[in-house]
C-alpha cells in the first residue's frame, strides 16, 4: 500500500490520512511528490497524473488500485481495517463523526484561505490581525471551539469521540494551523489540541514537516523568505 502526499510542511490533505494510518498502525509506503507548481505541466501535476485522474494529492494505492479524496481513503480503510475502529463503534457516534468530518471536508473556507497550514511557522501578529479583520475567520474559529466542546462533553474525551478516530486526524491539520498562527481559544479546547499534538501520527508528521526546509512562496502568502 502506497500513498502518495505533498509537503508536510503545507499539504493539510495529505495529513489526514497519513495520521489516520500511523495511529492505526497500517503498514505503507510513503511517496512524497513536492509542490513544484500547479500548472498542468509541472512535475508535481505530471507525477501525479500517472496514480490519480483528479490531479491531487493524498492518493492512496492499494495492490494497483487508487482511491483519491480524504473521504473516500478514509473510508476505504475502515472497510478494509475494520478491527482498527477507525470509525466510533456506536451508530449515532459513528453518524456524527461522519458528519463533522464531512463539514470539515467541504467547510471552513475562510479559515483554510487566510490560515494555510505552515506547520514551521509561527505567526501570531498574522493571527491576531486576521482574526481582527476577518469575520468569516472569526466564525469559523467559533464553530471548531462549539463542536470540539461539545464532542469533548459527550463522549468523555479524551479525543472528540473517546478514543482515536478518523475524525482527529481530519481535524489534526486545524490543530497545527491554531498552533501557528496562535488562535486563542478555551482551556478545554487547548487541552485537546496538546493531546492531538501529542499523537504518535501528528508528531511524526511534525517532525517530517519541520525537517523539509523547503520554502515555497506560493504556499506562503504571509512571508517574502525562508
Amino acid at each position: 500500500m502506497q500513498l502518495f502526499i505533498g509537503n508536510k510542511n503545507y499539504s493539510s490533505w495529505s495529513m489526514r490520512p497519513w495520521v489516520l494510518l500511523r495511529q492505526a498502525e497500517i503498514p505503507f509506503a510513503e511517496v512524497m511528490l513536492r509542490f513544484d507548481a500547479f500548472t498542468p505541466d509541472s512535475k508535481f501535476k505530471t507525477d501525479l497524473a500517472r496514480y490519480s485522474p483528479a490531479g491531487r494529492v493524498p492518493v492512496l494505492v492499494d495492490d494497483g488500485f487508487a482511491v483519491w479524496d480524504t473521504l473516500a481513503i478514509a473510508e476505504y480503510l475502515a472497510e478494509k481495517y475494520p478491527d482498527r475502529q477507525l470509525w466510533p463503534v456506536e451508530r449515532q457516534a459513528r453518524a456524527r463523526a461522519r458528519s463533522v468530518c464531512a463539514e470539515m471536508h467541504a467547510g471552513f473556507g475562510a479559515l483554510r484561505s487566510h490560515f494555510p497550514m505552515n506547520i514551521e511557522a509561527a505567526l501570531p501578529d498574522v493571527g491576531q490581525r486576521v482574526l481582527r479583520e476577518q469575520a468569516p475567520v472569526r466564525a469559523d474559529v467559533d464553530r471548531l471551539v462549539q463542536m470540539w466542546s461539545e464532542l469533548l462533553v459527550a463522549h468523555g474525551g479524551p479525543l472528540l469521540f473517546g478514543e482515536f478516530s478518523i475524525a482527529d486526524a481530519f481535524f489534526a491539520p486545524v490543530v497545527k494551523r491554531l498552533v501557528s498562527y496562535a488562535v486563542p481559544v478555551p482551556a478545554a479546547i487547548a487541552a485537546y489540541i496538546e493531546r492531538v499534538q501529542a499523537l504518535p501520527g501528528v508528531l511524526a508528521w511534525s517532525e517530517g514537516a519541520l525537517a523539509e526546509h523547503d520554502f515555497l512562496d506560493f504556499e506562503e502568502p504571509y512571508r517574502t523568505c525562508a
